[in-house]
């Protein structure tokens, strides 16, 4: 490969006195979200001084606004972090310098132009304060007038093409354990998912399932449950490191062991010792796999509108109601069903979770349990294990199967598995990120246009130099959360910004991606088009980006609450 243009350019500069400059403009960014914090809050605040839910309904673009703002901060402060620790061990090199002044550039920009939110919304500065002046920082104006020129965008380019094919491109800072993780995974990936992936897309089939059993073999169904329950105790850390590989080869494998962390991490938390020793070591060995079932027609975010209702009657509940959006519900073994089994409320004190075995069902007979009823929601993308709405009608559970054997904690229960799954969701992000960027390089660095492959073009270089800067930051905020939640620390803060920016930085790179194929993107023949639809439901699931962005602000705003 000749990179004519590219070779040209002259030697990207890093920047003097760089990690002072990261940690000056991270700490600006903070300085700007702690001087909003008070006037956004004035805004929605009751006579109480709390936050009022009319108000800030109201005010939903500002405080939402806010929680983008507040992430933003908290990913460069991450960031920097990262690579004061990297300097610290001789380990940051040229390329990890390289993609720091291209985020910081243009997430300094960001802050201070306006954040996108969205497509059509974006939220500026002077919307959430008077006083924008934290921004003006020296350290921070340095990193967006010189951080990102063409030429620190055309050698990160270049390393993009040198580093074709491996693993990650930047030292991502993880201990070695966790480096020989992601090398074992992106060699599984690359030999057994990635290459099939667009074909059982394409065909909307089932993963297969001697692949289903072959990961359980390897220990992914049982990552972060305890060695005494037979998964291998390895924490938050590790399964992002397998889901970001096993997305990267299609998200659909990477979203294989989700419902059996939630499940283990209801267990784990709610459960009572009986359910624990009798479900954690089949859900780690995937002798049986299970699937979340909360979601119910019309209710979406709102749980404390559930209607589905479970009534005691002698030793077993009988179950009746509707559920929607159930993922990889035909095939498993056990549901977390979550019903209301107080019918005198209409909150979520009256919600139960039971763990609700089901026989498996097959493509052309999906729910052959007595009282179940169901079909396929065909979807454009996130495929392998099939969307179904279910019917329950006098559907039965053991009485035993009620989790922590006491009614009316399901939402508290549910509520302690939404870290993990937030970053386990962000992890995901990363991985079909990732393969965003590898689809794309590989088409720019292959495909030829006016005498030459179109990877030498700036604006094609521009667009992967990007992608992978915004991945580098995505993956140290998700790292971040993943430690706190291994450190025994709250954690849904951190948890809900990685999965926020996560979401949007994948749909960005499959967006992008796509444009580099040009027409031929647009081609479902193309992986660059089912990215596209795998990447955008990553912005609706385990928390619409709204919902996202108004409970990081709510917490910010309400005194941590």
């Amino acid at each position: 490969m000749t990179n004519a243009v590219l070779a040209e350019m002259p030697e990207a500069p890093i920047l003097p006195d760089l990690l002072s400059l990261l940690a000056g403009a991270a700490d600006a960014a903070q300085a700007f979200v702690a001087a909003a914090q008070p006037q956004v809050k004035a805004r929605i605040a009751g006579a109480n001084g709390r936050v009022d839910r009319r108000r800030a309904d109201e005010e939903q673009h500002v405080v939402h606004g806010f929680g983008w703002f507040a992430s933003y901060a908290e990913l460069m402060r991450e960031v920097a972090h990262w690579a004061a620790a990297l300097d610290a061990k001789g380990e940051f090199g040229e390329i990890e310098a390289l993609l720091a002044q291209v985020l910081f550039a243009e997430y300094g920009a960001q802050l201070r132009g306006g954040i996108p939110m969205n497509q059509g919304e974006v939220i500026r500065p002077g919307d959430l304060a008077d006083d924008v002046s934290a921004l003006d920082a020296p350290a921070l104006g340095t990193l967006i007038r010189q951080g990102g020129t063409q030429a620190v965008k055309t050698a990160v380019a270049r390393h993009l093409a040198d580093a074709r094919g491996r693993a990650t491109l930047e030292n991502a800072g993880l201990d070695e354990m966790f480096d020989m993780i992601r090398d074992q995974f992106f060699a599984f990936s690359q030999e057994k998912v990635a290459p099939h992936a667009h074909d059982w897309h394409l065909k909307d089939e089932l993963i297969p399932l001697p692949l289903v059993e072959e990961l359980g073999a390897m220990g992914v169904f049982g990552m972060t449950i305890p060695e005494p329950f037979g998964g291998l105790g390895m924490g938050k850390t590790a399964m992002c490191v397998v889901s970001e590989e096993l997305s990267r080869g299609w998200i659909g494998v990477g979203s294989l062991a989700t419902r059996s962390e939630i499940a283990a991490e209801l267990i784990l938390t709610g459960g009572t010792p009986e359910q624990k020793a009798h479900w954690l070591p089949q859900i780690a060995s995937a002798a049986i796999l299970p699937t979340a079932v909360f979601t119910e027609p019309d209710t979406g975010s709102d749980l404390g509108a559930l209607r589905t209702r479970a009534t005691l009657s002698g030793d077993e509940y009988r179950v009746s109601g509707n559920k929607t959006w159930i993922t990889h519900a035909a095939r498993a073994d056990v549901m977390t069903l979550l019903v209301r089994t107080d019918p005198a409320t209409k909150d979520y004190s009256g919600l139960s979770m039971l763990l609700a075995p089901k026989e498996r069902g097959t493509v052309a007979d999906p729910f052959p349990t007595p009282g179940m009823s169901g079909g396929e929601i065909e979807v454009i993308g996130y495929r392998g294990m099939k969307e179904y709405e279910i019917g329950f009608d006098d559907f039965r559970v053991p009485a035993a199967n009620l989790l922590g054997g006491v009614e009316g904690q399901g939402f508290k229960q549910l509520m302690a598995t939404f870290e993990s799954a937030r970053i386990q969701t962000a992890a995901r992000a990363i991985g079909v990120a990732q393969a965003a960027l590898d689809v794309g390089l590989g088409y720019a660095l292959d495909r030829k246009q006016f005498g030459r492959p179109i990877f030498e073009f700036p604006r094609v270089a521009n667009k992967l130099a990007m992608m992978a800067a915004e991945i580098m930051g995505a993956r140290q905020l998700t790292y971040f959360a993943a430690r706190q939640k291994d450190e025994g620390k709250r954690c849904d803060l951190e948890a809900g910004m990685a999965k926020l920016i996560g979401a949007r930085v994948a749909w960005a790179a499959a967006d992008n991606a796509l444009q580099i194929h040009g027409g031929n993107g647009f081609a479902t023949e193309y992986q660059a088009s089912r990215l596209l639809a795998d990447a955008r439901i990553l912005n609706i699931f385990e928390g619409a980006g709204e919902i996202q962005a108004q409970v990081i602000a709510r917490r910010l705003l309400d005194g941590g609450n």
